[in-house]
C-alpha cells in the first residue's frame, strides 16, 4: 500500500474536497484524484462518496481514514527519531502561546531558542489556553503554555509562573483609590473579559459565583491590552494578573488588590505525556527551566528572570 496514496486520501478526508486538498498539498489535483483511485482499486472498495461541491466518506472510508492516521503518526515519529541523530541541525518546534503569557515571557525565551539552533523550526500558535490544550492532544502541537489547573493525567507540566488578578479600574471609579477591593465590591460594575476559549473567562465568572453574583459582561477580547483600553474608556473592570498590572500607566488605569475571594494565575508548560518528547521539545523544555524558573521554582508574582 502506498504510504503517499494514504496521506492524500487523509488529507482529502479533512479537507472535504480534491480541490482544498491539492490547494493544502500543493500537488495537483488529478495527481491527488488518481492517487486516492488507486488505493480504492487496491482495498477492491469505493472510500469516498464524491458529490459536486464536496465529497463524503464511506463506511469503509472512515475505518481507512481511522488507520491511516495512525499509520501516518507513526511514520512522523520514524522522522522525528531520525532527527535525534542530527543533534537538532533540523527540525521544527511547534509551540502554542497566550497573548496574555506571551507578551510577557516569551520573546527572549524565543529569540535565545534561535539563537541556539538556529535549524530548527519554529512555529507558533497564539491561541487561549483551552484551545492549545486541544491541539497538543491531536498533535497540532509540541508543547504550549496554559493556565492552570490542566488534566496532568495527559499532560506533564512544567509550572513556571505563581501569580494572583488584580482588579483594573478607571481612575474615576469609587473603589480605584482603595489599597485593596472585595470582589463581591464590583458586583454592579461591569465587566470585561477574556473570550470563553480562555481560561482566565472561567476562573473569573467562577470566582464571582462563588461570591455571590453573575457579572454583566460588556465586553469580550483575545487581547489584554484592548480589555486595558476598555477600562481607560471608563467601560468596565479588568481582572489580570499582577505579571501584566506593572506594565500600565497608573494615569490611565488603576490595578488595585483582591483583598478576599483571590483568583490566581498559574501558569504552566506543557506536553503530552504519551508520545515521545522530540529532541527540539525537550531544548525547549531545558531552555524554559533554566530561564522561567527561579532556584528551580515557579517565579512569584511573575518575576522571571
Amino acid at each position: 500500500m502506498d504510504v503517499q496514496a494514504l496521506r492524500y486520501f487523509v488529507e482529502v478526508a479533512r479537507k472535504e474536497g480534491f480541490t482544498r486538498a491539492s490547494e493544502s498539498l500543493h500537488v495537483t489535483q488529478p495527481a491527488i484524484s488518481k492517487m486516492v483511485k488507486a488505493l480504492e482499486d487496491e482495498l477492491g472498495t469505493p472510500l469516498l462518496i464524491r458529490e459536486r461541491r464536496r465529497v463524503k466518506l464511506t463506511e469503509a472510508g472512515r475505518v481507512v481514514l481511522e488507520r491511516a492516521q495512525g499509520v501516518l503518526d507513526s511514520l512522523r515519529l520514524i522522522e522525528e527519531e531520525v532527527v535525534e541523530l542530527s543533534s537538532l541541525r533540523r527540525g521544527r518546534l511547534r509551540v502554542g502561546i497566550p497573548p496574555i503569557v506571551g507578551v510577557v515571557f516569551f520573546p527572549s525565551l524565543l529569540a535565545e531558542y534561535h539563537r541556539a539552533y538556529p535549524g530548527i523550526a519554529l512555529e507558533l500558535r497564539e491561541e487561549g489556553s483551552h484551545h492549545i490544550e486541544d491541539l497538543i492532544m491531536k498533535g497540532d502541537l509540541d508543547v504550549g503554555a496554559i493556565v492552570l489547573p490542566t488534566d496532568e493525567k495527559a499532560f506533564g507540566t512544567m509550572p513556571f509562573v505563581h501569580d494572583e488578578l488584580r482588579a483594573v479600574l478607571h481612575p474615576s471609579h469609587p473603589l480605584a483609590s482603595r489599597r485593596t477591593v472585595a470582589l463581591r465590591e464590583l458586583e454592579h460594575t461591569p465587566f470585561v473579559l477574556y473570550r470563553p476559549e480562555f481560561a482566565l473567562h472561567g476562573h473569573i465568572l467562577e470566582a464571582c459565583r462563588r461570591s455571590g453574583f453573575k457579572p454583566t459582561v460588556v465586553s469580550e477580547s483575545s487581547h489584554w491590552d484592548f480589555l486595558v483600553a476598555m477600562v481607560a474608556a471608563n467601560i468596565g473592570v479588568a481582572l489580570l494578573p499582577d505579571t501584566i498590572c506593572r506594565q500600565l500607566d497608573p494615569k490611565q488605569v488603576r490595578a488595585v488588590r483582591m483583598s478576599e475571594d483571590t483568583i490566581p494565575w498559574n501558569v504552566a508548560m506543557i506536553w503530552r505525556r504519551d508520545r515521545h518528547v522530540s529532541p527540539a521539545t525537550r531544548a525547549w523544555l531545558d531552555l524554559a527551566r533554566r530561564r522561567l524558573l527561579v532556584g528551580g521554582k515557579p517565579a512569584a508574582g511573575g518575576t522571571a528572570r
